[in-house]
């Protein structure tokens, strides 16, 4: 049977907040409204921050999340889930890269200002790959890790434990890789995917070589933070690229990562062409300087161009969720709205420059009639002579 643990300690304070500290602000409220013309203004004034303190605690506690430890045939998920569970439109559900757990990897994108009119419209549903969300314990030299397709059997789980019947996959590296495999076991479950960093293809001869060589060579932590970063970002040593190897050095869970890693190495190619892709809009986003620049612009050439959407960039490095959150809202805001979701919402800047451009390629039902490859940089962009050609438009 399906589990869910919660963190007690924030699930106690939150019930007391809600229970019994807001309650009884309102009761007290009530019974000297007869008297308030007694009452001091220091007196109301107090009451008043009381209130205000008590309602902000219980704000700061849901946006901390739900967490649950979700059984699936298996094993263990954990996943943080934020919002209401209002099933009337699809989660958004994420899966980070390796290094990386859903807190580091999304945290600073779904926290963004901008971002904020469509975390109140959805359901986030953040899954932590086995043994890799923050604090979790070793695993024993004998643990057998699940491969990528397993990881991704494991997600039809969640979907049922929340009630959802389809989500809109965001994906970075390794989750992108899983997400796919997701939605191509699961094509009425996912009625949209944004992949981040996304190789589609299984390491080659030439890739294994190199892994060995850099498996004698370099740390596990230097593996994974080029795997992470650009080649300039590293070189450059940014404080970003710093902070991420503190944390991944004395992170208590490397031998996950480790295990984590090694499969994902071990990936299959996801056997993609134009006859045999997603069946729901893909938008495919990418640094103009990500380690996996190529990988993501082949996977475009292979997509069905009638319902993919390629994003490239600029300053973005290898982690445009954190190095360029703006952009990447922006572009996302206008992939949902595309879906047919949150037609009222006010435009964004990207989204302005190129309504008229773009509302050709959607057709009334709001079904797309060609690909768009949206390429950012300090020039500006040019439209199409024809509805033919592929657009590009900066940003």
């Amino acid at each position: 049977m399906t589990q869910s643990v919660y963190t007690y300690r924030n699930r106690r304070i939150y019930e007391y907040v809600l229970l019994v500290c807001v309650p009884v602000c309102v009761c007290v409220c009530v019974c000297i409204r007869p008297t308030i013309t007694r009452t001091s203004c220091s007196n109301k004034t107090s009451l008043f921050h009381f209130s205000q303190d008590a309602e902000v605690a219980a704000r700061i506690l849901l946006d901390q999340g739900q967490e649950h430890s979700i059984e699936t045939p298996h094993g263990v998920l954990h996943v943080t889930l934020h919002g209401t569970r209002t099933t009337r439109r699809p989660a958004i559900l994420t899966f980070h890269d390796v290094g990386l757990d859903s807190k580091s990897c999304f945290s600073p994108l779904f926290k963004f200002e901008e971002m904020q009119e469509i975390v109140k419209n959805f359901t986030l549903i953040h899954v932590d790959s086995p043994g890799q969300e923050e604090g979790a314990a070793a695993y024993p030299a004998s643990y057998q890790y699940p491969s990528m397709d397993t990881i991704a059997e494991m997600i039809p789980s969640v979907l049922q434990f929340f009630n959802f019947r389809t989500v809109i996959g965001v994906g970075v590296g390794v989750g992108a890789y899983i997400l796919s495999k997701f939605a191509i076991a699961n094509p009425d479950s996912v009625e949209g995917l944004v992949l981040v960093n996304i190789d589609p293809n299984a390491r080659g001869w030439i890739d294994w070589a190199a892994q060995k060589l850099s498996s004698v060579t370099s740390s596990l932590t230097e593996q994974i933070l080029s795997h992470l970063f650009s080649q300039e970002e590293m070189s450059s040593n940014t404080n970003l690229v710093q902070s991420h190897r503190e944390r991944i050095s004395k992170a208590s869970n490397l031998v996950n990562m480790e295990l984590f890693w090694k499969t994902y190495n071990s990936r299959r190619d996801l056997n993609i062409d134009r006859n045999n892709s997603f069946k729901c809009p893909v938008m495919l986003v990418v640094g103009d300087q990500a380690p996996y620049e190529e990988a993501a612009v082949e996977c475009n050439s292979k997509m069905d161009p009638t319902t993919t959407s390629f994003l490239k960039m600029a300053d973005a490095g290898g982690l445009p969720q954190l190095t360029q959150p703006a952009k990447l809202t922006e572009a996302f805001k206008y992939f949902i709205q595309g879906m047919g979701y949150m037609a009222s919402s006010c435009m964004t800047r990207l989204s302005r420059s190129r309504t008229t451009s773009l509302s050709s390629s959607y057709s009334m039902d709001g079904s797309r009639s060609r690909s768009r490859t949206l390429s950012q940089g300090s020039q500006g962009g040019q439209m199409p002579p024809s509805p033919s050609q592929t657009m590009e438009v900066s940003c």
